[in-house]
């Protein structure tokens, strides 16, 4: 049972980055989900998925699972690069690319 502790990224709904700040600290699953024949739901004798603790930092969630015996593996964080642009700012006329229809 090893948890993993990661920064969620953003959904492709979102435009802001709402919900990415805190790290998350969840079980990777045991054992396969399982489709029920009679109405198709999916389901899982592994209780653990239902688990999802949140922290601030990852050194928090470390400690957290340290302090608990919980084997874990931390996924790194890949920060977008992002420039701040306005709509205003397609049209310039100093814009280094050309803008064409």
């Amino acid at each position: 049972m090893v948890a993993r502790i990661y920064r969620p990224a953003k959904t492709a709904m979102q435009s802001g980055k709402a919900k990415t700040k805190r790290w998350v600290l969840d079980y990777e699953p045991e054992s396969a989900r399982e489709i029920e024949p009679l109405m198709g739901y999916t389901s899982s004798t592994d209780m653990n998925g239902q688990i999802k603790l949140f922290f601030d930092t990852s050194e928090e969630a470390i400690a957290y699972a340290k302090a608990h015996g919980i084997p874990y593996r931390v996924k790194e964080v890949h920060e977008r690069k992002t420039r701040s642009m306005a709509y205003a700012d397609n049209f310039r006329y100093d814009r280094l690319m050309p803008w064409t229809h």
